[in-house]
């Protein structure tokens, strides 16, 4: 239990104490440990329970989310701070615990886990005029976060408590879902689900909480804005709240996280401990000072392995080493490409001639960004097709601005149409978002082992394409090569990296007019041209046969 001084009625003394008695720590030396919150954990948890003043139940019912200061809470923390145990604590809490406000304490009050259908006998003697706390009625809980792999931040350690007395006889581990055991009306609905940016299907259910887990990396370009409104408008809609966590955002990615900070609402709770301003980053002692600073409160966290890891994760990207380590919120300054050398030296216009087998890699929008298509051969020469349409050749490339605001599908099916009757399409990948009718009927038409869906928001395996992709252009003696399109090199030259979690990365476009699209057409293309080598699809054949120039500049 935490001796922390608290001025405000709330229920976070209940909950702490609930939570030594009922959650083990999941993982690390002191696994199987009752869960203590630390210093900075034991001030978020008072906060988002902390209680309006003079808070009164109408007609003898609960007040349920009208009872509480703060409808939502924010939690910015550097990276192994410990923010997904301890939000999987208090899921659990929500869960089972006492986090509903149910009045205010007289003498001889006590909250008793037999009272709310938990066996383990713990009781809680209430001081006079503490808040009082009980289960909800029907709990109803999302754990959500862009990626399986995210969400697992917190499933995860939550399954692990789950595991040990007393939560094991409460909440009951399923494939892909938690149930909750005991609460007053026993209904269907009492789960905990894990839910990403795919399961639309999820996002209109009556919850009463929802853990939105890397909050700086919800945005509305992947979705995740939108999933954050639902959530929170079901949570209201249910008088219930919601609470978010993530490291210190990128400012120039204008995520869920910062627009919550700009805003700065009185019914919101943030919390982030800043190092202080006068300490330089850059500079190692004071690294190490910042490191001191902000993980004083996390004592399982070594700060000379911090200071190695962000060493290291510096020399390629200073402002994502702040940000992950170093809690501040600054922009990402990393190039995918820091130096385009490499990138040029691996020009050699060629001649790819017609059945020629390639592989095909193609990123799709809409209105905003462009839409192109890159291939490669399996002697890993990559270049920008053109096609045929009426009695004009184009580049496979197209930019809204250029066709009345909207990607002209029409084009883009003519050109697919071109390819594969131009090209042997050994394998293509196509990132499904926006397309998905169109690639399905492609499918058919070309079948489905040349016709794949290849979705590039998957981190872990996005990450790993984008390595090989920039390590075979990197390596002088590998086979890659490509056709010096200008307008691949500019979108290579745009990107910039963007730290997801772990070591993983993907890229991103540093401003919106700096696309990247095609770029992503080539990785895909890379990785389509590998796999289909891999998969014996073809002996790799050489495609340079003559240095032939394309009128890239």
């Amino acid at each position: 239990m935490n001796d922390l001084v608290i001025p405000f009625p709330t229920l976070g003394h209940l909950l702490d104490s609930w939570l030594f008695q009922h959650v083990s720590i999941p993982d690390g030396w002191q696994r199987g440990e009752p869960f203590g919150q630390t210093r900075w954990q034991y001030w978020c948890t008072a906060n988002h329970y902390r209680i309006r003043e003079g808070a009164q139940s109408v007609d003898g019912r609960p007040l349920g989310a009208q009872a509480f200061v703060y409808r939502k809470s924010l939690i910015i923390g550097p990276q192994k701070s410990g923010k997904g145990p301890w939000s999987a604590g208090l899921t659990s809490a929500e869960a089972v615990g006492p986090t509903q406000f149910i009045g205010w304490a007289k003498k001889g009050d006590a909250y008793r886990c037999a009272d709310w259908g938990c066996p383990c006998g713990w009781e809680y003697a209430y001081e006079v005029g503490e808040p009082m706390g009980g289960r909800h009625p029907s709990p109803l809980i999302h754990l959500t976060a862009l990626t399986v792999d995210q969400v697992d931040n917190v499933y995860g350690p939550l399954t692990e408590m789950i595991a040990a007395e007393p939560l094991s006889r409460l909440l009951l581990v399923r494939d892909d879902f938690v149930r909750i055991q005991g609460s007053s009306l026993g209904g269907k609905r009492d789960r905990i689900d894990a839910v990403t940016s795919k399961a639309s299907s999820k996002l209109g259910q009556p919850i009463h909480f929802a853990l939105q887990d890397e909050f700086g990396l919800w945005l509305e370009s992947n979705g995740m804005q939108n999933v954050a409104d639902t959530q929170d408008r079901n949570a209201t809609g249910m008088n219930g709240r919601t609470l978010a966590t993530t490291n210190a955002p990128d400012p120039s990615e204008n995520s869920a996280a910062q627009k919550l900070i700009e805003e700065a609402s009185e019914d919101v709770f943030i919390y982030w401990d800043e190092p202080p301003r006068d300490l330089d980053f850059s500079i190692p002692e004071d690294r190490i000072e910042i490191f001191r600073y902000v993980y004083r409160d996390s004592p399982w966290v070594s700060v000379d392995g911090i200071e190695a890891l962000s060493a290291a994760l510096a020399k390629r990207d200073p402002g994502q080493a702040e940000r992950f380590f170093g809690n501040r919120m600054v922009r990402g300054k990393g190039k995918f490409f820091p130096d385009m050398q490499p990138w040029d030296g691996k020009r050699s216009p060629v001649e790819v001639r017609p059945r020629t087998k390639v592989a095909l890699g193609f990123d799709g929008s809409d209105a905003n960004d462009w839409t192109g298509i890159r291939l490669e051969t399996l002697g890993q020469h990559q270049f920008t097709p053109t096609y045929t349409a009426g009695d004009v050749t184009r580049l496979a490339l197209w930019k809204p601005e250029e066709w009345k605001g909207r990607i002209p599908r029409e084009e883009v099916r003519a050109a697919v149409e071109h390819i594969f009757r131009t090209y042997d399409v050994t394998r293509g990948y196509f990132d499904p978002y926006l397309w998905q009718t169109d690639i399905a009927a492609w499918a058919q038409k070309y079948g489905e082992k040349r016709v794949i869906e290849w979705p590039t928001n998957g981190i872990k395996r996005m990450h790993a394409e984008l390595v090989r992709f920039r390590d075979d252009v990197l390596e002088v003696d590998s086979a890659f090569t490509h056709d010096g399109c200008s307008e691949m090199r500019t979108n290579v030259s745009n990107a910039v990296v963007r730290a997801r979690a772990g070591e993983t990365f993907i890229i991103g476009k540093p401003e919106d007019h700096q696309k990247i699209d095609l770029l992503m057409s080539g990785v895909l293309a890379h990785a389509a041209a590998c796999d289909s080598i891999a998969a014996g699809l073809g002996k790799a054949q050489s495609s340079k046969v003559s240095t032939v120039a394309f009128g890239f500049n």
